[in-house]
């Protein structure tokens, strides 16, 4: 008798087991980068971002509507193509992802705005800078970094106030990303009385840029400021030793300011020579900045470029949302996300109306023997 009663007790505790484990929920959060092709380096410490920030949200054991959430990502690449971009960006609506933690790329991030509003759906950048991304005033789109705005301002103000140059010549890979931070760091060093002496433009693939090179260097600019990423800028740097630009000052936004830089440079002295800005403040001073690094390290050696921090209090930034309307459902939490406060990694996050960063910080860096180490 005592033998079945026990038995009786074990088999109701595994049907309660069962009816815990039936109503945990899952859900879903999208992330989309580049995984594939010259910028799959970024793209890769985008998504390593969103999985560590997922991970220690189940080691959270969240309940939300009184259920406990198991948190799950679906990762997409978008190849830093617009058109894999809208694709990403509409198959993740179709599996309907609670949220999404994208894109890398401004070209790529702002026509998938459009269909994650379309779909509801709300999103989070912590890499794409343009500052069109917001002017359409949808209110599914955040960014948890400074825009072009402030990076390109920036660079210019540091060149023209600190270095006190004179003359720049401007390169632009004619993305969206690359063409705007361009043209706000062209309008600013206009307005402080630096003269655009030559523009020349070429692609987000390209690696050679001897005639472009040459072209600037027949102009003597003391600087050159480049709008795009760092696998054009680590050939174009060497490219300029070759010519016997050395002494040419090389200025860009957070898109060349990474780690990889100087590998693509391959030992070219004119990394020495690089200025690039980067939305937020250096790691050193993040609020929990070097000890999240020491576990990012951990867990993905040799990985870490820029933006993974950000990507992974933009994770906490949806989750955060969800907990306080008590609900997974975009719908029901989306509207919560305009008034988020939270102490992330980065920075404590809030949003301006727009969905823009309030009181965004920029960095500035410089590369001492081939590190990169922040000025400010």
């Amino acid at each position: 008798m005592q033998m079945k009663l026990k038995l009786t007790v074990a088999a109701a505790l595994a049907t309660l087991a069962g009816m815990a484990s039936a109503q945990d929920m899952v859900v879903k959060i999208g992330h989309v980068a580049p995984l594939s092709g010259s910028q799959a380096h970024y793209g890769k410490d985008n998504e390593n971002g969103v999985r560590m920030a997922i991970e220690d949200l189940n080691a959270q054991n969240v309940v939300i509507g009184g259920k406990k959430v198991k948190f799950e990502i679906v990762a997409e690449d978008d190849a830093a193509d617009p058109k894999q971009g809208t694709a990403a960006a509409q198959k993740l609506c179709d599996s309907k992802v609670a949220g999404v933690v994208g894109h890398l790329n401004s070209g790529t991030t702002i026509p998938a705005s459009k269909v994650y509003n379309d779909c509801g759906i709300p999103h989070i950048t912590g890499a794409a800078t343009n500052p069109n991304l917001t002017k359409p005033g949808y209110k599914t789109t955040y960014r948890i970094i400074a825009n072009d705005n402030a990076l390109g301002a920036g660079l210019a103000f540091y060149a023209t106030d600190a270095l006190k140059l004179k003359n720049v010549a401007i390169i632009d890979d004619r993305t969206a990303y690359g063409q705007g931070v361009a043209d706000v760091f062209k309008k600013t060093a206009l307005s402080k009385g630096m003269k655009v002496v030559d523009e020349q433009f070429t692609t987000d693939k390209a690696t050679d840029f001897m005639a472009i090179l040459t072209a600037v260097k027949s102009k003597n600019p003391d600087a050159i400021f480049f709008g795009g990423m760092d696998p054009q800028a680590g050939p174009m740097l060497r490219q300029m030793e070759q010519l016997g630009m050395s002494n040419v000052k090389y200025f860009g936004g957070d898109g060349i300011c990474t780690a990889e830089i100087a590998k693509l440079a391959a030992g070219a002295k004119t990394i020495g020579n690089v200025v690039c800005a980067e939305g937020g403040a250096s790691l050193s001073k993040m609020p929990g900045g070097e000890a999240w690094k020491k576990r990012y390290d951990a867990k993905y050696p040799n990985q870490f470029q820029v933006y993974s921090p950000y990507t992974y209090d933009a994770t906490f930034v949806l989750v955060d949302a969800m907990k306080r309307a008590n609900s997974t459902d975009p719908k029901v939490y989306t509207a919560e996300l305009a008034k988020t406060n939270l102490k992330g990694v980065t920075t404590t996050i809030a949003f301006e109306p727009t969905g823009e960063l309030k009181n965004p910080a920029i960095t500035l860096y410089v590369y001492k023997d081939g590190k990169k180490s922040p000025l400010n």
